[in-house]
């Protein structure tokens, strides 16, 4: 994991939203919406804002993990495992799934193993503030899928349409192509309309 490098500046697309076709991760079908005259908005990128099902567009964030020690608005995982990163509704308390570094990304599926302590044993008991102080945000997500899947594991797709993971498990091809993404960027903008990069990771 690292950081990303913004200096990519390839295959921007022109969309006067985010809508270019390309899916997103699973686990936020429903908790998105798309986003007007995006910036710089890549081919191969997916790009949305959060907003709940009730229309809910402001959340806290909570999470598993640290502040990096050099760019310290970004959660980091821990030495003992990568971060797990969730945003709250605050008016139901409902908690939506940002990140978990054990779970999603090309490495979490393909490369790296984790243990069942280091899955489990993650409490989200931290809550992020902006260096001012501010708790609750907007959100908008960001990942990016430049691994040409098909190319490289259709021949390891079974009949049933599923391939197995690093971890020995079986998932649908379909499901590891929308949450296998190589690179992930979260912002977070706070009421002052000041928006800060607070996850960016490089998972392949």
């Amino acid at each position: 994991m690292g950081i990303f490098n913004f200096l990519k500046k390839e295959g921007k697309s022109k969309n006067t939203n985010t809508n270019n076709g390309v899916l997103g991760p699973t686990f936020l079908d429903g908790c998105t919406i798309q986003i007007d005259n995006p910036k710089d908005l890549h081919s191969h990128e997916w790009r949305r804002k959060l907003k709940t099902s009730s229309g809910q567009t402001k959340f806290k964030i909570k999470y598993y993990g640290q502040l990096h020690k050099n760019y310290t608005n970004l959660i980091v995982g821990t030495d003992f495992a990568p971060s797990l990163v969730f945003a709250v509704d605050i008016e139901s308390g409902e908690e939506l799934l940002l990140f978990d570094g054990c779970k999603h990304g090309y490495n979490a599926l393909f490369c790296d193993r984790f243990t069942d302590k280091q899955i489990k044993n993650r409490p989200t008991t931290k809550y992020y503030s902006d260096k001012k102080g501010n708790e609750l945000f907007e959100i908008e997500i960001s990942t990016y899928n430049g691994i040409d899947y098909e190319d490289e594991f259709r021949d390891e797709v079974d009949e049933n349409g599923l391939i197995e993971l690093v971890d020995g498990s079986k998932i649908e091809f379909d499901k590891v192509k929308r949450n296998g993404y190589d690179t992930l960027q979260i912002w977070a903008t706070n009421n002052d309309g000041k928006t800060i990069n607070f996850i960016s990771e490089e998972l392949a």
